[in-house]
């Protein structure tokens, strides 16, 4: 048996405001490509197939396109993350599944695999503590306890099965070891969410969901990791899908690089380099992320910028050579200061240096107009 394990595909989610969608769409047509090239019996989803529970028009119809062409390669097994609304994934999952779409949404679907070939294939979705507790009979709180709960029914129905009865998991989760990404929305507050590799013990693959890097985790888990980038934090990611073969003595996995349709870049250094410097012509087609090193910010930097890089997406400024910043809270440095005093004092703070006279003599003219017209009103 030979698997393509995918998750996170957020389709209709944006870059920095930039739509993704096409970027998603390129990647879908090669997926299916790869599908048929590797000649798989099953394709697995690990979750997150939108990017919020009320998914736009278009990423609804690319899903409904890119699942349709792969069920008719092989049977597709997608489970609900906690970027999916679990009871509009799940409609019509009952007509789905005679097509070869099997869709698992209800923790109480978690101990009915999809039986591929002999291989047990079970579907673990995002498994909100409060609401999966009751329907798992867990009296304990938290990611741990409902996954070690939906974890027991698991190994309960592999042990009534033919000995040697090989076992693939889907699971959408953090499960603790692994290295997030600044993309990824918290599962809970303080690190609660993450659940130890060994609640998966006692299957022989474990398909994961929600972390967008690709990597292994445990002595049998990997996670897909997101098909494109959803921050600048994923600048170093090779992004990739898994290949499973679950046939032999031991379960093998491969990993395939998925085409990249806009490379991410960091450019850090002051305007006019950047700007100059012919080391950065490959960002000229990348998304761009700027860190500003110039002492005083410069004005239309994000227009400059774009000029030579297009797709600048985010501007950040760390002014080098400005003096030290002051002690106190913003609120007691700014206490006692009259109107003058806290124009001359914003215009330092924002610029890094001090106004210029002239400049002051604007600010105090500006703010004289302003009293004359408080005064007549």
């Amino acid at each position: 048996m030979r698997f393509l394990h995918t998750a996170d595909w957020h389709l209709g989610r944006t870059f920095h405001g930039e739509d993704l969608l096409s970027h998603q769409a390129a990647w879908a047509q090669w997926l299916v490509g790869l599908a048929r090239e590797e000649r798989v019996d099953a394709v697995l989803v690990a979750g997150d197939l939108y990017d919020r529970a009320l998914p736009p028009v278009d990423a609804v119809a690319l899903a409904d396109e890119l699942l349709g062409r792969l069920t008719e390669i092989a049977p597709v097994v997608v489970i609900a993350g906690n970027h999916d609304s679990p009871q509009r994934l799940r409609f019509g999952a009952g007509l789905l599944a005679r097509a070869g779409l099997h869709l698992r949404t209800d923790p109480l679907d978690c101990a009915d695999p999809v039986v591929l070939g002999g291989v047990a294939v079970y579907g673990l979705p995002y498994l909100e503590p409060d609401l999966a507790r009751a329907a798992l009979g867990c009296e304990a709180r938290g990611h741990a306890a409902v996954l070690g709960a939906a974890m027991a029914r698991v190994r309960a129905d592999l042990a009534r099965r033919p000995a040697g009865t090989r076992s693939v998991v889907l699971a959408h989760a953090f499960v603790a070891g692994a290295q997030p990404s600044d993309s990824e929305r918290d599962l809970a507050v303080g690190g609660a969410a993450s659940v130890p590799a060994s609640t998966f013990a006692g299957v022989d693959y474990v398909a994961l969901g929600h972390l967008h890097a690709p990597q292994r985790v445990g002595a049998n888990g990997r996670y897909a990791g997101s098909p494109v980038a959803f921050s600048f934090s994923e600048a170093g990611h090779e992004k990739s899908v898994c290949v499973v073969d679950a046939g032999g003595a031991e379960v093998v996995t491969r990993t395939v690089a998925c085409p990249v349709g806009r490379p991410l870049a960091r450019l850090r250094g002051p305007l006019d380099a950047l700007l100059a410097d012919p080391a950065h012509r490959a960002a000229e087609e990348a998304w761009v992320q700027v860190t500003l090193t110039d002492p005083v910010r410069p004005s239309d930097a994000m227009e400059r910028l774009r000029r030579r890089f297009p797709h600048t997406a985010a501007l950040l400024f760390e002014p080098q050579g400005a003096g030290p910043e002051a002690e106190g809270t913003y609120a007691a440095r700014l206490r006692g200061l009259d109107d003058e005093a806290l124009v001359a004092r914003f215009v330092a703070d924002v610029r890094g240096t001090e106004a210029e006279p002239d400049e002051l003599a604007l600010l105090q003219d500006a703010l004289a107009a302003r009293r004359l017209r408080e005064a007549v009103a």
